[in-house]
C-alpha cells in the first residue's frame, strides 16, 4: 500500500526548497524538506489536520492534541487542493482508524516541469515520452503497414522520377542549346523524356496519395474505435471526472485531427527526406563549393526551430482546452435547452457561451499573429543560399568556371532541398497539434478500468439472494458515503431503501450494479463475491428503472426493444400493457413506430417513466432496482402502475427506493438509512411503531401533503 504523499515547494521563509508530506499504512506522518526529515509525528497525537489559505500560498498544520499546532509544510496555490485532500486522508484516520491509502491524491502540477495539468488531464502534455508516444503510434498503426510501406516506396519512386528533370534540363542545355549543334529531333526527344517522366511520376503520386489516404483513415477510424469501447468500459468515477464534451471532443476531433495530419503532412515525411538527402548528395558531387551556400540556412532554420517548439506546444494545448470547454458548454447547453428557456435564460447562456468562444478566438488568433511571424521570417532564411548560388554561380559562368546548364540543374536542385525546408518550418505547428491530439486519445486508452471484466470473471445466475457484508464506500475513500452496511435479501423479498436526501440511497443500488465496487466489505449475489462476478452478465441480468429517465433519440419500439434486442413484437406489447403504456402509446400518431426526440422530450414525464418501466419488465429480471420508479407520475397514474409494478415485483428480488413512503408499504422488510449507516429495519407497520427517523420521516411528509 502507497503513502499519501503531498509536495511542497515553499519553506517557513518563503524560499523555494523540494519537500514532501507523508502519511503512510504505520500512521505516521513525516515532513521532509531538500532531503531532510523535520517531522516525524504519530496520527494518534494528532486532534485534527489542516489547511490554511493565505495570500499566494497556503500552510498544512495539525493540531496536537496536547494543545499545540504544528506547521508542516508551506506552499504556493498551486498545492492548495492536493493538501485539502491530504488533511482529509488524515482526518478520516483520527476518526474511524482506517488509512484509506488506497486512493491517489488529485496532483494537477506536474512534479517534473512544475507546470498544472490541464483540466480532465492527470498527464503533462509537455513531459511525456514523445519517442514512447511515437513508438506506441508505430505498434497500433502496425495492421496498416502493408499498405504504407507500399505507398511510400512507390512514392520514392515518384521522386526518383522527379529527380532525373533537372539532369535532362543541364544535359539538353549543355550539349545541345548552349553550343546550337542540336537537332529538332534530339531536342523534342529530351523534352518528351522530361515529359514522359514527369507525367508518369505524377501518376504513381496519385495512386500513393489514395493508397496512403485509405490506409489513414482506416488507422484513425481503428483509434476512435478503441477510444469508444475504452469509454464504454470506464467506471463512472472516471467518467464523473470528465465533461461529455472533453470525451466527444477526444473520440472525434482528435482523430479526425490525427487523420489530417497523416494524410496531409505524414506522408510527406519520408518524401521530403528522400528528395532533401537526393538533392543534397548530387548537389555535392555536382560543386561542393556551392553546396556549401546552399547549406548555410540549415543550421539557423534548425536551431530557430529548436527554440520555438515549446511555445508552439504550449499555445497548442492550450488552444485544445479552450476549444474542449467551448463544446463542453455547447453540449450542455443544448442538452438542458427546456430548463434554459423555463427559467428565461436564453440570454446568460448566450453571453456564456460568447465569453468562451472568445477565449477561444483570442487564443486561436495569438497563435495565427505568432505564426505569420514566425513563418516569413523562417522562410526567408531558408532563401538565403539560392540567392549566393545565383551570385557565386553567375560570376563562375561569366569566368568560364562553370556551365550554364549545370547552373540551371544546381538551382533546380536547390528547390528540392529547400522546399523540404520551408515545409519544415511549418511542420511542427502542424505536428503540434497533432501531437496533443495523440496524447488526449493514449491517455484515455491508457486510463486504468476500475470494474473490468476478466477471463476469471464468474458467471453467476442471479437468483435473488442478496447479502451487503460490512460495506463502506465513499466517492473518495476518505469520504465515505456508506459505512458499514449490513442486511441480506432473500429471494423473491421486497426491500425498500428509505432515508433523507443524501442518506447514500442512490449510492447503495449503484454498489449493487457494480457502477463502483464498496471500499471495504463485500457485497455476494447468489453467494458470489460481486468483484468476481462477470459485469456484463450481472447487467444482463438486473432490471433497473432509474429516478431520472433516459430514452434514446429513436422510436418507441427501438426503447423498448433496447432491453432485449431479441425480443419479439408481442413481447413489447406485453411489456408495456404491463406498464400502462400501451394505451397513450397507441394514441400516438405512428404508434410504436412514433419517433420520440432526445432524452423522450417529446413526451410527458409520466409517459416517459412508463416506458422506462417497460424496459425493465420486458428483461424479465431475476433482480429488480427501482429508483424512484414513479416519481414522475401524478397520484392516479401511480396507482394504476403501482398495480403493474406490485404484479412485477411478485417473486422477484426487488430493491426499491421511494420518497413517497405509501408506494413502500407492500415492501417485506425497509432499510433506513441516515448519514450513510442504517438506522432502522422493519416493515411499515413496525417502523411507525417504533417511533424513530421513519415515523419522522412519514409525519413530516403527511403534514407537506396536507391541502392549505
Amino acid at each position: 500500500m502507497r503513502d499519501a504523499e503531498l509536495s511542497f515547494n515553499l519553506d517557513s521563509d518563503m524560499h523555494p526548497i523540494k519537500g514532501v508530506l507523508r502519511f503512510n499504512a504505520d500512521a505516521m506522518i513525516t515532513a521532509i524538506e531538500n532531503g531532510s526529515q523535520t517531522h516525524l509525528i504519530s496520527a494518534s497525537e494528532v486532534k485534527e489536520a489542516e489547511v490554511l489559505a493565505g495570500v499566494g500560498c497556503g500552510l498544512a498544520y495539525v493540531k496536537m492534541k496536547d494543545g499545540r499546532d504544528i506547521a508542516l509544510a508551506r506552499f504556493d496555490m498551486s498545492q492548495l487542493k492536493p493538501a485539502g485532500e491530504w488533511c482529509k486522508i488524515v482526518n478520516h484516520f483520527i476518526e474511524t482508524g482506517h488509512a484509506a491509502l488506497d486512493q491517489e491524491i488529485e496532483r494537477p502540477v506536474c512534479p517534473k516541469c512544475g507546470l498544472t495539468y490541464p483540466e480532465g488531464m492527470r498527464i503533462c502534455p509537455f513531459c511525456y515520452s514523445k519517442s514512447s508516444l511515437m513508438r506506441r503510434t508505430f505498434e497500433v498503426m502496425r495492421p496498416f503497414w502493408p499498405q504504407i510501406i507500399t505507398a511510400e516506396s512507390a512514392q520514392t519512386l515518384s521522386n526518383i522520377l522527379f529527380i532525373l528533370v533537372p539532369i535532362f534540363n543541364r544535359i539538353l542545355i549543355d550539349r545541345y542549346l548552349t553550343p546550337r549543334t542540336g537537332t529538332f529531333t534530339q531536342i523534342a526527344f529530351l523534352a518528351g523524356l522530361c515529359f514522359l517522366v514527369r507525367a508518369v511520376g505524377e501518376a504513381i503520386f496519385i495512386v500513393t496519395a489514395r493508397t496512403y489516404a485509405k490506409a489513414a483513415t482506416l488507422f484513425c477510424n481503428a483509434l476512435r474505435d478503441q477510444a469508444y469501447s475504452k469509454i464504454q468500459k470506464l467506471s463512472m468515477s472516471a467518467l464523473a471526472k470528465r465533461t461529455p464534451g472533453d470525451l466527444i471532443r477526444r473520440v472525434m476531433e482528435d482523430t479526425t485531427t490525427l487523420r489530417e495530419f497523416m494524410t496531409d503532412n505524414g506522408r510527406w515525411v519520408v518524401e521530403q527526406i528522400t528528395m532533401f538527402f537526393a538533392a543534397l548528395i548530387i548537389l555535392l558531387f555536382t560543386n561542393p563549393r556551392l553546396t556549401l551556400f546552399v547549406a548555410l540556412p540549415v543550421p539557423i532554420v534548425a536551431f530557430a526551430l529548436s527554440r520555438f517548439w515549446r511555445l508552439i506546444q504550449i499555445r497548442y494545448e492550450r488552444q485544445w482546452r479552450k476549444n474542449s470547454r467551448c463544446q463542453s458548454i455547447l453540449h450542455d447547453i443544448i442538452r438542458g435547452i427546456r430548463t434554459v428557456k423555463a427559467f428565461g435564460s436564453e440570454d446568460r447562456e448566450i453571453g456564456k457561451f460568447a465569453r468562451v468562444n472568445r477565449d477561444l478566438a483570442k487564443v486561436s488568433s495569438d497563435n495565427e499573429v505568432l505564426w505569420s511571424l514566425l513563418f516569413p521570417a523562417l522562410t526567408f532564411f531558408t532563401g538565403i543560399g539560392e540567392f549566393l548560388v545565383l551570385y557565386v554561380g553567375g560570376r563562375s559562368i561569366l569566368a568560364g568556371a562553370l556551365s550554364l546548364g549545370l547552373l540551371v540543374q544546381f538551382t533546380m536542385f536547390i528547390s528540392y532541398i529547400y522546399a523540404p525546408l520551408r515545409w519544415l518550418v511549418s511542420f511542427p505547428r502542424m505536428l503540434a497539434d497533432a501531437m496533443t491530439s495523440l496524447v488526449k486519445l493514449f491517455e484515455i486508452l491508457d486510463e486504468e478500468e476500475d470494474i473490468a471484466e476478466t477471463a476469471e470473471s464468474l458467471d453467476v445466475p442471479v437468483n435473488g439472494a442478496v447479502e451487503y457484508e460490512g460495506v463502506s464506500f465513499g466517492y473518495k475513500s476518505y469520504e465515505p458515503v456508506l459505512r458499514e452496511i449490513g442486511f441480506t435479501i432473500e429471494p423473491g423479498e421486497m426491500i425498500g431503501i428509505v432515508g433523507r436526501s443524501g442518506a447514500g440511497k442512490s449510492t447503495l443500488i449503484n454498489l449493487m450494479m457494480r457502477l463502483y465496487d464498496p471500499n471495504t466489505g463485500r457485497i455476494r449475489v447468489s453467494g458470489a463475491d460481486l468483484r468476481s462476478v462477470s459485469p456484463r452478465r450481472l447487467h444482463e441480468r438486473i432490471g433497473v428503472v432509474f429516478q431520472d429517465t433516459f430514452l434514446f433519440a429513436g422510436t418507441i419500439y427501438d426503447n423498448i426493444l433496447y432491453a432485449k434486442p431479441d425480443a419479439t413484437p408481442a413481447e413489447v406489447v406485453a411489456a408495456c400493457k404491463a406498464a400502462n403504456a400501451h394505451e397513450f402509446i397507441m394514441k400516438t400518431t405512428d404508434g410504436y413506430d412514433t419517433l420520440i426526440g432526445e432524452s423522450g422530450y417529446s413526451l410527458s414525464g409520466g409517459e416517459r417513466q412508463r416506458l422506462a418501466i417497460a424496459r425493465a419488465i420486458i428483461k424479465n429480471p431475476q433482480l429488480l432496482i427501482l429508483d424512484e420508479a414513479t416519481s414522475s407520475l401524478d397520484l392516479e397514474t401511480e396507482s394504476v402502475i403501482q398495480d403493474s409494478l406490485n404484479r412485477l415485483v411478485h417473486k422477484r428480488t426487488t430493491i426499491a427506493i421511494a420518497h413517497r413512503l405509501s408506494t413502500l408499504r407492500a415492501a417485506n422488510r425497509l432499510i433506513v438509512l441516515e448519514k450513510g449507516r442504517v438506522a432502522e429495519t422493519g416493515t411499515h407497520l413496525e417502523l411507525l411503531r417504533k417511533k424513530g427517523i421513519y415515523y419522522k420521516l412519514v409525519i413530516a411528509q403527511r403534514q407537506t401533503n396536507k391541502p392549505a
